[in-house]
């Protein structure tokens, strides 16, 4: 048991088929190279377990543990072939999703603060012409307002101006 425990990191034997096969696979193992079918047969009849569990058995035994991350000091060859080399997190990096959501948190909160600024006239024609989903025309402004669709235009453009100059601050 003591054996089983501590032969490798990676516990390799957990059902009792396994164990049977841990203690007697590299006996029954007649050369260094991998099992020839009639060989897997023979040790699985033997030992009276299925050869699919003879063959996963000997691939787990014949591996070797490998660290996800080499330690600082391994050489090359060892941090090239660890799993921390080439296996990637393609989702966002938690500080970049941290810090785009705190961007926008303070955009949002400049751009409230920019609106509020804006004298009532400015602000209607900015939130019909540019935050509704329905766009009101500059012409509709202009007859609601008794100017014509240019000065509406201009008032548009100023407000824009006082935003950007606002939110820049």
């Amino acid at each position: 048991e003591f054996v089983l425990r501590n032969w490798r990191i990676v516990k390799v034997a957990t059902t009792k088929a396994q164990r049977k096969l841990f203690f007697n696979l590299r006996s029954t193992k007649k050369r260094l190279g991998w099992f020839s079918h009639e060989e897997v047969q023979q040790v699985a009849d033997d030992l009276g377990v299925p050869t699919a569990t003879v063959l996963e058995m000997e691939s787990r035994m014949a591996g070797a543990d490998v660290s996800f991350d080499p330690a600082p000091d391994s050489d090359d060859d060892d941090a090239y072939r660890s799993p921390g080399a080439y296996l990637e997190d393609h989702r966002a990096d938690p500080a970049q999703l941290l810090e785009a959501e705190d961007w926008e948190s303070q955009a949002h909160d400049r751009l409230g603060d920019a609106l509020e600024g804006l004298d009532p006239r400015s602000l209607d024609i900015l939130q019909r012409r540019w935050l509704n989903d329905d766009k009101t025309t500059l012409q509709d402004l202009a007859d609601e307002y008794g100017v014509s669709a240019e000065r509406i235009r201009q008032i548009e453009n100023n407000a824009i101006k006082k935003l950007r100059g606002r939110m820049v601050a």
